[in-house]
């Protein structure tokens, strides 16, 4: 695979990591032990930690080679995008970064067209909710089938990443029916937004999408 740039978009999650991890082994960059290699995982990546991925990025390499940023995330405020647009506009010279999200398409145009589209050959997309299940479903059972997407973590965060997954498959399920797909437009506008009310989206979506 021939890298064009020095940033890349993927579609995944944490479990892909190894594959970019492989994928710059093949490049001829060192991944085992080296400073200059750095991977970081969020369940939120929100302004300060786009600021902070800049502070980093504008320090000098340790070793020989550039600076690499692996860096995997459920899910991107828009201002994060917009400050993290700002790093890859002028990126500091000797670095490379890696970005890996659940649904790219969800990603701001103007960030998406900075990164090069990077296909490693599968996909770790799944979701926790299944799409036709959840279409095929009554509405007191579509709120229940929810449930797993409105648990939060550890961190007392809700994984946004999956969440905007979910809604992405089930836009493709509907392809053929646009005319129905407004509740789910709607969530997936809000739903990266800082303080979106994820629970009456997601409860509008199971309500307001027509069976089938």
């Amino acid at each position: 695979m021939t890298l064009s740039g020095s940033a890349h978009l993927i579609a995944g999650n944490t479990e892909t990591i190894p594959d970019v991890l492989a994928l710059l082994e093949q490049q001829g960059i060192a991944t085992v032990a080296n400073p200059d290699v750095y991977v970081r995982t969020y369940t939120h990546f929100g302004i300060d930690e786009a600021r902070s991925l800049r502070e980093r990025a504008s320090m000098g390499a340790l070793g020989e080679g550039n600076r690499i940023f692996v860096i995997a995330a459920s899910g991107m405020t828009n201002e994060a995008q917009n400050a993290l647009l700002k790093t890859l506009e002028e990126p500091p010279a000797g670095s490379a970064f890696f970005i890996i999200v659940q649904s790219p398409e969800t990603l701001l145009p103007t960030l998406r067209s900075r990164l090069q589209i990077l296909d490693l050959g599968r996909s770790h997309t799944e979701g926790l909710v299944d799409a036709k299940s959840f279409l095929a479903a009554a509405p007191a059972k579509r709120l229940d089938l929810l449930k797993p997407l409105l648990e939060k973590g550890d961190d007392d965060r809700r994984d946004i990443g999956g969440i905007i997954a979910f809604l992405s498959s089930l836009e493709r399920a509907l392809a053929k029916h646009p005319e129905d797909l407004a509740a789910i437009y709607r969530a997936r506008k809000y739903m990266s937004d800082k303080g979106a009310l994820v629970k009456p989206l997601l409860e509008q979506v199971a309500l307001l999408t027509p069976r089938i």
